[in-house]
């Protein structure tokens, strides 16, 4: 490591070599000045101690200019070196003063548009964050508004309406239950099959409302609570085979957890399924994702332009590079399809 040499030597050292300098150039212009007049009476000597005496005022003024003009250069690289500091602590208000007009006051001038410049950008830079937040608050607020629309107009549309035949199918059941009781039989027939239809309609929306994210689970561990946990409640006989995959992205996980969260959710409103098989796994450089169930089945040309899930589940899987593929027929059941290059566009971080 160099030490570090002041500015004021150097203007000393400079005017010091000045000095011996015009001390030398004097001693020979006055030795060939006596050599080329042979009458002068001066000696090599005298002109000696002449050329030693005019060297040492020489040194002496010099000495004290070049500590002056140190001095103030010295002062000046001081208050810039102070000012750029402060800059860096933080504190873009500050100016440094302006007095010349020289080559150090053109760099103390460029300093405050510098300083000037950083102040605004920091302003900007905290504008954006703020604005940034508020959109963010603007985006959730809405999403949450949107998901209770959604959820509100569920419960409108079937469940509340189901509900609602219920109570008149029963309040018909116990008027006919007397006089008629073939009739209040295939009442109540009708009562069980909207109370399932109910139940399966209410246990879809609360698998929408579980949390999206894995957390701190793979997938394959979330994907086995998530089926453990409907087959728990609801009859639904589920055949899976989950398999660990390596080397995919956090984001890659949550997509495909999804997936399966919206294609159960939709099995359970409206497939009125007994059975459904889940296959995941990751071959030949693919991930494969199977899903079908033995239900009631729909026409995928008409339900494909209406279908909110069936919309959502094939943009989750393009956004990760996937080919989605649905195959349905009335009274056959449904069945997805999913294919995922590995090597494709979002699944490594």
């Amino acid at each position: 490591m160099k030490k570090r040499v002041g500015i004021r030597f150097w203007f000393l050292q400079s005017f010091i070599m000045m000095a011996f300098i015009s001390s030398l150039c004097f001693f020979l212009g006055l030795q060939i000045y006596l050599f080329n007049v042979q009458s002068s009476s001066l000696s090599i000597v005298t002109t000696f101690w002449l050329t030693l005496y005019i060297f040492v005022i020489l040194l002496l003024i010099g000495g004290y200019f070049g500590i002056k003009g140190s001095y103030l250069i010295k002062g000046r690289l001081s208050d810039i070196y102070l000012f750029i500091s402060t800059l860096r602590s933080g504190k873009f208000s500050e100016r440094i003063p302006e007095f010349e007009k020289d080559e150090i006051g053109l760099i103390t001038e460029e300093l405050n548009h510098l300083a000037e410049y950083i102040q605004e950008q920091v302003y900007s830079t905290r504008r954006l964050a703020d604005e940034k937040t508020a959109l963010a608050q603007t985006a959730h607020a809405a999403a949450v508004m949107e998901e209770r629309q959604r959820l509100a107009r569920d419960l409108h549309d079937v469940v509340s309406q189901q509900l609602f035949a219920l109570s008149m199918i029963s309040s018909a059941t116990i008027r006919t239950f007397d006089n008629n009781p073939l009739k209040a039989k295939e009442q109540l027939e009708q009562i069980s099959e909207i109370a399932v239809k109910a139940q399966g309609e209410m246990r879809a929306l609360l698998l929408h409302l579980r949390p999206v994210q894995l957390k701190d689970n793979s997938l394959c561990d979330g994907v086995i609570k998530l089926i453990q946990e409907l087959k728990g409640k609801t009859g639904i006989e589920f055949q899976a085979s989950i398999d660990e995959l390596d080397c995919v992205s956090k984001a890659t996980e949550q997509h495909l957890f999804r997936i399966i969260q919206e294609a159960l959710s939709n099995i359970l409103k409206h497939a009125e399924a007994t059975k459904i098989t889940i296959t995941l796994t990751e071959k030949e450089s693919y991930i494969y994702l199977f899903i079908g169930d033995n239900g009631k089945g729909f026409d995928p040309e008409v339900v494909r332009m209406t279908s909110y899930g069936m919309k959502t589940m094939r943009e989750r899987c393009e956004e990760i590079g996937g080919i989605f593929t649905i195959r349905s027929k009335k009274k056959e059941g449904t069945y997805i399809d999913i294919r995922i290059p590995v090597t494709g566009r979002g699944l490594y971080d």
